[in-house]
């Protein structure tokens, strides 16, 4: 399964992840395994801030395309947040949190779709032939 099949809400919901440097993200599609809802989005943020603002992207994004947030938890500096929408919920993590929820593998049946890092930003090259700086 590739981002294009993917439901439009989930579709966005990735990208305003990605907008904001989670890592780890993955989407695992829960449709026939008795779970309560279709999909689980699954990221990881490297700091409390960064959890907060990937959280606050993808609702700002929804939103933006009439996704209601049916119920948020998680409190400001707190390691987990999730956003459900009904019938899909978005886990944003600490690498720790992570670690110990497990998802991945207490859902381990569930197809699966991992998305990459994003690239880091090419360097700088001066064309002049001087030092160029990195970025």
């Amino acid at each position: 399964m590739t981002l294009n099949p993917l439901r439009l809400e989930i579709r966005l919901a990735v990208e305003a992840a990605q907008d904001k440097q989670a890592v780890d993200i993955t989407v695992l599609k829960l449709d026939g395994l008795g779970a309560f809802v279709e999909y689980f989005l699954l990221c990881s943020g490297n700091s409390q801030p960064q959890i907060k603002a990937i959280g606050d992207a993808i609702e700002e994004r929804l939103v933006a395309q009439g996704v209601r947030l049916a119920h948020r938890e998680g409190k400001a500096g707190a390691e987990w947040v999730l956003l459900d929408y009904g019938d899909f919920v978005v886990h944003i993590f600490s690498e720790r949190a992570r670690h110990y929820y497990d998802l991945e593998r207490l859902w381990r049946t569930a197809e699966r779709i991992d998305f990459p890092a994003p690239s880091p930003p090419a360097e700088f090259h001066d064309s002049s032939g001087g030092d160029s700086p990195q970025q």
